[in-house]
């Protein structure tokens, strides 16, 4: 990409959207288009539509989707389902009818199979299962990266799709009823602390294993990504290394400063037992991610003390 390019963000208030846009502007890009969702509903055919006729955008960042953790990923698969496919299949189509020359598109890295084996390559998609909880969120995800793939071998576009792992960081989901496992409990931790409670409670028993990504991270692996990677088979984004959910709620803990204790309710769902995305095919390419798992934290509570509402 050009730095001149004209370049459409999908989703830029989003976690990773609001950290794309960050790093082009770092970069120099400053010929962004930017639409919030009054603005452009990414779910209508004709709006979408009309928008890439009009604007012509050359390159395409697909961060828009409806997200949640493991609650609203059970509690409303038919939204979760119904609005990832329209917005994929809106945007995908419209961005090939109108030549861009290149999109990269968003997954998940609960499109694998739940009991993967571990750490999870690209090749393993499709073998197995998926998990319960979240297969609505990962069927609409994977037809959005076989679609690019289709678009690639049939109409010669150049669609890449990057999956990444577990995200946090700045403009993360706090809300209690809709977030992912992090930013949950740096909220749970916080509260804890200001109300001197003497327990924070956290689902499940602590033994499922995670990978968490800081998203300025993601957001430098798809500029990289964007600029150096054309081939037709999607692509790992993550650290490498994982952690227990039980030694992440001491880590985060520790960094919010609470004094209490932690009990493990194991009547709730514990989801994947294990999830760590094998990514020697970006760390080949040139890419790693830097920012270590306690600054992203800090980094991350931070921003929540100076933006909670």
């Amino acid at each position: 990409m050009e730095k001149k390019s004209k370049i459409f963000v999908a989703g830029h208030r989003g976690l990773v959207g609001s950290a794309i846009v960050r790093k082009l502007q770092q970069e120099g890009y400053n010929n962004l288009i930017l639409r919030t969702r009054e603005e452009l509903d990414l779910t209508n055919f004709n709006a979408v539509s009309e928008f890439f006729k009009k604007e012509k955008s050359e390159y395409v960042f697909l961060a828009a989707a409806k997200v949640g953790g493991i609650l609203a990923n059970s509690t409303k698969k038919a939204e979760f389902i119904y609005e990832n496919l329209q917005i994929q299949n809106n945007v995908i189509h419209n961005a090939y009818l109108n030549n861009v020359k290149k999109l990269l598109f968003l997954g998940s890295s609960c499109i694998y199979p739940k009991m993967c084996p571990q750490p999870i390559k690209e090749e393993y998609l499709l073998s197995g299962y998926l998990e319960p909880t979240n297969d609505a969120y990962a069927i609409a995800k994977i037809a959005g990266l076989i679609m690019c793939r289709s678009y690639n071998e049939q109409y010669g576009a150049n669609f890449i799709s990057a999956m990444p792992t577990n995200l946090y960081g700045y403009n993360d989901n706090f809300d209690l009823n809709s977030s992912h496992v992090l930013p949950a409990l740096i909220r749970k931790f916080h509260e804890a602390k200001v109300e001197n409670k003497k327990e924070v409670i956290v689902w499940g028993t602590g033994s499922p294993l995670r990978e968490f990504l800081f998203v300025d991270d993601l957001a430098d692996a798809l500029l990289f990504l964007m600029n150096n990677y054309n081939e037709n088979i999607h692509i790992n984004v993550g650290t490498g290394e994982d952690i227990s959910i039980k030694d992440l709620a001491f880590l985060i803990k520790e960094v919010v400063g609470f004094n209490g204790q932690i009990t493990f309710d194991t009547s709730k769902p514990d989801g994947t037992p294990r999830k760590l995305l094998d990514v020697s095919r970006i760390n080949k390419l040139g890419w790693k991610a830097k920012t270590s798992l306690k600054d992203g934290i800090k980094l991350t509570y931070e921003w929540y003390l100076k933006n909670k509402t």
